[in-house]
């Protein structure tokens, strides 16, 4: 689909096309079909990123919890979005060995009990390793510093799913 045959589209079809930039919420294609006209695919993410960042607390953690933690039980059992399947893939967490999974599952587990939220990364921009480490160093972070680099790392993601959806034109 282009920029221009969304400009067009109606809210349901637009929804479906660009939905999926946000894992499983929706209601940010819903809110930037409001927005329309685009003028590039850019644009649409720069605006879909400002109705995130204009949303109440509850809701960008909402976006945040929304998202699956990284080398777990869920990928194992084929629960994820084909986004986020082809994402943790290309980081390699499709192929974790035991020791491996056992580290993810440990950090995972120590980040969700200080944040009560998993840990998000773009993991197209990352390798297995690069994720491990930034797991153990954002775990540090206070609560709004991390809330805030979720959200950035969300955005990336977006920007990402966004192209891949979106042609310009």
């Amino acid at each position: 689909m282009t920029v221009t045959q969304l400009n067009r589209a109606g809210r349901e079809t637009f929804t479906d096309a660009v939905g999926c930039a946000f894992e499983n919420s929706p209601w940010i294609a819903e809110r930037a079909w409001e927005e329309r006209p685009f003028e590039s695919v850019d644009d649409l993410h720069a605006r879909m990123v400002a109705i995130v960042n204009g949303a109440p607390q509850e809701k960008r953690i909402a976006l945040i919890v929304a998202h699956p933690d990284l080398g777990r039980r869920v990928e194992r059992e084929g629960r994820l979005t084909p986004a986020s399947q082809g994402e943790q893939s290309s980081a390699g967490l499709d192929v974790l060995s035991t020791e491996e999974l056992t580290r993810f599952e440990r950090l995972n587990g120590a980040y969700r009990a200080r944040f009560s939220f998993p840990f998000v990364i773009c993991a197209r921009e990352n390798t297995k390793q690069s994720i491990l480490t930034a797991l153990e160093t954002r775990a540090r972070n206070d609560p709004p510093t991390e809330i805030a680099t979720a959200l950035q790392e969300i955005a990336k993601i977006a920007r990402l799913r966004l192209h891949d959806a979106v042609q310009n034109g």
